[in-house]
């Protein structure tokens, strides 16, 4: 269960879900986390712009049976949208992203106007790592006269996983001028900040998407990193063990230990002679 991963309202099909999705591997999401606590880091190609505190779960066995499923009536039809839509999702759970973006594309030549087809393939060719082509095709999902806070929301997570924090907040402020208190937006607005190291806003965006019912796990488990950034770490267990099972609270609360007691260390006046101690 991710400490802090990014939310959005995706489209599968014609029928438009609410989900939570991490949007990046846990490998640079924890050196993210890293770099809030003082690390120097390099940056990922697939850095999406939030924090877990351990790998996403494998596919399940119903993620694989989709695949099945849905690949044979592809086969059968591959010029229906419906059909590539949910056949390009159910490859997308199961982390297979390169043919989940081949089927979209094929889908985007046939339907170069439609806005689900569009949305899908844009979010496809940034879960690859194709951010620039992503941002060009969700731009092409919406337009000005008629824009979409679903996709402007995605397009402030792409913006974030490039590392541009202050274009993607400007996208998700704009979302919500549209979905004012949709807590999606405010969760990944909250994680931007997070990024930014501005805890304070991240801290107060977080609250106000908790505070607005109903409430997904992740954000208060977002909301619980960081308050343990800013050092309250009492309150951030209280957080992170209030919407999960014990086995998940009880992971999130150990990620917590280990990357504040790391970050106490990285501040630890007498961390070298520690060390050297330790070496001898």
């Amino acid at each position: 269960m991710p400490l802090l991963a990014a939310i959005e309202m995706r489209s599968t099909g014609r029928k438009t879900i609410r989900s939570a999705r991490l949007l990046a591997s846990a490998a640079v999401l924890a050196a993210a986390a890293a770099a809030m606590a003082g690390c120097q880091t390099t940056q990922s190609s697939e850095t999406t712009g939030s924090l877990p505190i351990a790998t996403a779960n494998p596919p399940s066995g119903n993620s694989r049976s989709d695949v099945e499923a849905y690949g044979q009536q592809y086969r059968a039809n591959p010029s229906s949208v419906d059909v590539a839509l949910r056949y390009a999702q159910a490859l997308r759970a199961t982390g297979q992203r390169a043919q989940a973006v081949a089927i979209l594309e094929k889908a985007s030549i046939a339907a170069p106007h439609d806005k689900a087809v569009l949305g899908a393939y844009g979010r496809a060719l940034a879960e690859a790592g194709n951010y620039d082509q992503a941002l060009e095709v969700l731009d092409r999902a919406h337009s000005p006269d008629q824009p979409d806070w679903h996709i402007l929301s995605a397009q402030g997570a792409v913006l974030d996983q490039m590392g541009r924090h202050a274009d993607a907040q400007r996208y998700y402020l704009t979302a919500l001028k549209i979905a004012p208190d949709e807590s999606s937006v405010l969760s990944n607005l909250g994680l931007s900040y997070a990024l930014a190291k501005n805890l304070h806003e991240a801290e107060s965006t977080l609250r106000r998407a908790a505070a607005h019912p109903p409430v997904d796990p992740r954000v208060r488990q977002n909301l619980a990193l960081v308050v343990g950034l800013q050092g309250r770490f009492a309150e951030a267990e209280t957080i992170a063990r209030a919407d999960l099972p014990p086995d998940e609270a009880a992971a999130n609360v150990a990620y917590l230990r280990q990357m504040l007691a790391h970050r106490k260390d990285l501040h630890d006046p007498n961390r070298d002679v520690h060390t050297a101690a330790g070496s001898s």
